[in-house]
């Protein structure tokens, strides 16, 4: 099979030679004709002027062929007679007034070739019509036709040269546009070996260059996914071995008799257990979401109430840390279409995560208006607040913006994840504000309903 290098090397040469071809045979033509054309009008305006000149000393035609035919009388028997285009001398209504090879006298030519001619006039009088007849061959003079050949031998010339300035130039256009697939190729092989570093040279702004973007923007996000994924999955071992840790070293110890059989010891088991189970429920939740397969039971619901619910549930907590929630609902907010059971599992993880890092003493705004045809649900914390990159990367699965966070003291780091999943599902957005010192802002937005 040919390369596309190979086959664009043919479809340049191709249209080059075709082109050079046709231009070669439309200059040669046209120059015959031209140059025949120069010589009929220069041979006819003498021959003009001659046989008028002989009609006005003669007052007749008769003789007239010398001036049409030169070498009358100066050649040998079966000579043919030299001449450059032939001409015809009819009276005003065609008739061959002198004869040639191809015309006896009293014949008459063609109206369309009578058309051709030029009269000539005595005294305002047409007395006869010069009448130019085409020849198929061009029978000029010697070094007339030796001028024609070398224009033709020069043309020749020139569209060689042409085919192979096209040879070359098809050449180097196809290694050209060829090389930027060829060093595409090349990273993609090594990306399927394994090597996800693969960037190519982005050579130009056309379609090629617009390609070899989107491969290093694919082979970018690729080798993150490929790392967060091992990330996540060292970060998921690590998750369920600690609740498997503890569940198996009380297990053991209340077995051995090193701890005696309490409520407390089977408590921290139960607890630990449960533990592991809700990060394998937000696992398995986060797989569907993944999959497109989230159930979802989608009802006509009130912001206000759904904010109102979810507040309630967390007034005990609040109270316990000292921290004031407070409600910020516009009036008569539109409808939205959602799953109730889900939207409240992403504000209460949401919500789960302003507790823990909102200090005793401190405030939780729950807020809801209509943004741009949609309805906005948000949550402010006055917590410590983050840094632009880790506000824009806290909806990661197990990221924290603190690594030093021990893990009982917060989440699972699934949470947000699942509620941009949810929301997401939902045909709505979410996103994060924050800046050091003045907290922490989700805000999640629904369409409403139609």
């Amino acid at each position: 099979m040919r390369s596309i290098t190979t086959k664009l090397i043919l479809a340049f040469l191709s249209i080059g030679i075709i082109s050079v071809t046709i231009i070669f045979i439309t200059a040669r033509w046209n120059t015959r004709q031209e140059f025949i054309r120069f010589l009929t009008e220069q041979d006819r305006s003498n021959i003009i002027a001659q046989l008028t000149e002989y009609y006005e000393n003669n007052g007749t035609w008769a003789g007239a062929e010398v001036y049409l035919y030169p070498a009358v009388g100066h050649q040998g028997p079966g000579d043919r007679p030299p001449r450059r285009i032939p001409f015809i001398l009819t009276d005003p209504n065609g008739n061959v007034l002198v004869a040639n090879d191809r015309y006896k006298i009293g014949d008459k030519v063609s109206s369309s070739d009578l058309k051709q001619g030029v009269s000539i006039t005595e005294d305002g009088n047409v007395v006869g019509v010069l009448v130019p007849m085409p020849m198929p061959t061009f029978e000029g003079q010697p070094r007339e036709v030796e001028f024609i050949q070398r224009i033709n031998l020069y043309l020749l010339y020139g569209a060689l040269v042409g085919m192979v300035i096209a040879l070359v130039l098809g050449i180097i256009l196809s290694r050209t546009l060829t090389r930027p697939i060829r060093e595409l190729t090349r990273a993609t092989h090594a990306v399927s070996e394994g090597d996800l570093s693969q960037q190519v040279p982005v050579r130009s702004k056309d379609e090629l260059g617009e390609l070899a973007q989107a491969f290093n923007k694919m082979s970018t996000e690729l080798s993150r996914s490929i790392n967060a994924r091992k990330q996540m999955t060292a970060d998921i071992a690590h998750e369920l071995r600690t609740p498997l840790s503890l569940i198996l070293g009380h297990a053991e110890a209340v077995h051995d008799g090193v701890l005696p059989p309490s409520t407390d010891n089977f408590e921290i088991i139960r607890e630990e257990a449960t533990r592991l189970e809700h990060l394998i429920n937000d696992l398995r939740t986060l797989s569907l979401a993944d999959a497109g397969e989230l159930s979802m039971q989608v009802e006509t619901i009130e912001p206000r109430r759904l904010i109102q619910e979810v507040s309630s549930l967390y007034q005990y907590q609040a109270q316990k840390k000292n921290i004031v929630i407070t409600l910020e609902i516009a009036p008569d907010l539109p409808l939205i279409e959602a799953d109730p059971g889900r939207m409240t599992q992403v504000l209460t993880n949401v919500l789960d995560n302003a507790l823990r890092h909102t200090p005793d003493g401190g405030s939780i705004i729950l807020a809801a208006r209509e943004v741009e045809e949609m309805v906005e649900l948000s949550i402010q914390d006055s917590g410590s607040g983050l840094d632009i990159d880790d506000a824009d990367r806290i909806f990661e699965r197990l990221y924290r913006a603190d690594p030093s966070r021990f893990r009982e003291d917060g989440g699972s780091g699934l949470g947000l994840a699942i509620a941009k999943s949810i929301v997401q599902a939902h045909g709505g957005q979410i996103s994060a504000e924050s800046e050091p010192g003045s907290g922490l802002k989700i805000k999640i937005r629904l369409p409403k309903k139609s």
